[in-house]
């Protein structure tokens, strides 16, 4: 797993994620993606289509670092899912707990209100 901060002139915290996030991914970027996500007092763009694959311990790592930011007052939305990474989503029933956007358009318009 790999995952970059993205300079934006979004007035968010862009961040893509690559690779498979499971417990392993998860591990690897964990307090990296927190402290680059959570630790801003602006709202965060996660891009996933570089996702291939997401575990607990991924699911875990997103729910977690989405609460830290909702405490700030602000929202992280996730975007760009491939299929299976969304049909995962779905079936955890995230979509109730995560703000999830199909594409940048979309997440953008989300976190402008």
């Amino acid at each position: 797993m790999d995952m970059e901060v993205m300079d934006a002139e979004t007035g968010a915290t862009d961040v893509r994620l690559v690779g498979r996030l499971d417990a392993a991914g998860a591990d690897r970027i964990g307090l990296r993606f927190t402290v680059a996500v959570a630790s801003k007092p602006q709202p965060a763009l996660v891009d996933l289509a570089g996702v291939s694959f997401v575990a607990s311990m991924g699911i875990r790592l997103l729910v977690a670092t989405a609460k830290a930011l909702r405490l700030k007052g602000h929202t992280m939305v996730l975007y760009g899912a491939q299929t299976e990474v969304q049909d995962t989503f779905e079936q955890a029933a995230l979509d109730q707990i995560l703000d999830i956007a199909a594409d940048r358009p979309q997440a953008l318009q989300r976190i402008a209100g």
